[in-house]
């Protein structure tokens, strides 16, 4: 029963895949109907003996604050996009199709 209800309060899912990096934003809703995000990067990593695990950090951000977040990551980019350019411009390669990856996967189970 729990795993549906996990299914049932993901509303939307978008991976992006970039190196050995994936991110998933994942729009999700609260038994109060409320939305919020959790945005996970995901790395597969080795131990010594070469046995892998996926390394994962998660950010949660809530209704609140979804303002606040844009503003701060659009002027973030913005900086970059003026003092860097060049990390803008497609690449020709099969890694840029991926970006815009729109998968119904769960982020977990990666």
């Amino acid at each position: 029963m729990e795993g549906n209800e996990k299914r049932r309060e993901e509303i939307f899912s978008v991976s992006v895949r970039a190196g050995k990096r994936t991110y998933f934003f994942d729009v999700k809703e609260t038994k109060q109907g409320d939305f919020y995000l959790t945005i996970t990067e995901s790395k597969k990593v080795f131990d010594r003996d070469g046995n892998s695990r996926f390394e994962k950090h998660k950010v949660f951000l809530y209704k609140e604050d979804f303002g606040k977040f844009a503003e701060g990551y659009e002027k973030a980019v913005e900086y970059i996009k003026e003092q860097k350019p060049e990390y803008f411009i497609p690449r020709e390669s099969s890694e840029n199709e991926n970006y815009s990856d729109y998968q119904d996967s769960d982020s977990d189970e990666e």
